[in-house]
């Protein structure tokens, strides 16, 4: 793994992936669970590592590690369960609780301060974990994946939870979830094979990705290539024709991207200006609301599921995607260097 990534003082940071991606571990070298062979890391003038030479162990680092399970106490009440950080760093027992009350307040469960765990939903159970982590005043706070083991129907309710609870600090959160990273990061990093590859505010990323992992997030078809005059041409020598973003250079890398609803399909080729056709193979069908999403490789199409009957559509057979200029939007590529993935002015 190569990464650089700074965090400014009340940042939430999103790190997103595919899976074998480096999220998991990024989180845990920060948080102290894994000792890397090289590289060094800060936390407000505080030396966590430096390999070879320093090591700060994982409860003196002033780190919370929220993870996909709430890993609550089973012995204790959800009240001691809360005063454990605050304790376990000096506190009385009274300041503890104290502390545990109050934020068991913020996440609205004071009322489950005298229950055990075991007689917690799950939803309840991630709030008691939340309260936990912010009770020991952590100077950052890392959540991998917190929301990935709740019922579909808790999720939104935890997610604006953590909205409120996570304004004004300094957060790393690990998700799969496009609306976690929408909703609680004011930046995004895109890992892959232990390497930034995009990074950026959460709504430029998603705009206008450029990588194909962030264009999948963003729900656009993505074609890499050279800008020209009038559009792009694709690594594989295919002429699209689209908006051409006044940043974009004849000449160099670009990026092509369109909506699968921009998309018309049709069984055989469709000419006309100005419009791109690309003849495509179906890989992939599947129900996308009340329309038949259509994957041929990389790209997607959503057609009305009349159309799709027409259409008659399978896996394998050849069908032609159609898409006007007006629909594509192309601008520069950028190449994202690691030292690059620092607070944003």
């Amino acid at each position: 793994m190569s990464v650089s990534l700074e965090l400014s003082d009340k940042e939430t940071v999103a790190v997103l992936g595919p899976n074998g991606a480096g999220k998991s571990t990024l989180l845990g070298l920060i948080a102290g669970l894994l000792r890397p062979s090289s590289g060094r890391a800060d936390l407000d003038g505080r030396v966590l590592f430096d390999a070879g030479t320093h090591w700060v162990p994982a409860h003196q680092r002033k780190i919370a590690l929220l993870a996909q399970e709430p890993l609550l106490f089973p012995h204790l009440t959800v009240l001691d369960n809360v005063a454990f950080g605050p304790r376990s760093a000096g506190a009385s027992r009274g300041d503890a609780r104290r502390a545990a009350r109050h934020w068991l307040g913020e996440v609205d469960a004071l009322g489950f301060a005298h229950r055990r765990p075991g007689q917690l939903s799950g939803g309840q159970a991630q709030r008691i974990a939340i309260a936990r982590a912010l009770a020991a005043e952590p100077d950052l706070l890392l959540l991998d994946e917190p929301m990935a083991a709740l019922d579909i129907t808790v999720a939104p309710m935890l997610r604006k939870l953590l909205k409120r609870v996570l304004a004004g600090r300094r957060a790393i959160i690990v998700t799969h979830d496009v609306v976690d990273a929408l909703v609680l990061a004011d930046r995004l990093v895109v890992l892959d094979a232990g390497r930034i590859v995009e990074a950026g505010p959460t709504r430029l990323v998603l705009e206008r990705p450029q990588s194909a992992f962030a264009a999948g997030l963003a729900g656009l078809n993505q074609i890499t290539g050279t800008v020209t005059g009038h559009g792009l041409v694709s690594e594989d020598n295919m002429s699209i024709a689209g908006v051409v973003d006044d940043a974009a250079v004849p000449g160099e890398p670009g990026v092509a991207v369109f909506r699968p609803g921009a998309v018309s399909v049709f069984p055989e080729p469709v000419h006309g200006s100005p419009r791109n056709t690309f003849p495509a193979t179906i890989t992939d069908l599947e129900p996308h609301g009340d329309q038949i999403r259509i994957r041929a490789g990389a790209l997607a199409a959503d057609v009305t599921l009349s159309a799709a009957a027409d259409l008659a559509p399978a896996p394998g057979s050849i069908v032609y995607f159609v898409v006007k200029a007006a629909a594509v939007v192309i601008y520069p590529a950028k190449t994202v260097r690691n030292d690059e993935a620092g607070p944003r002015p």
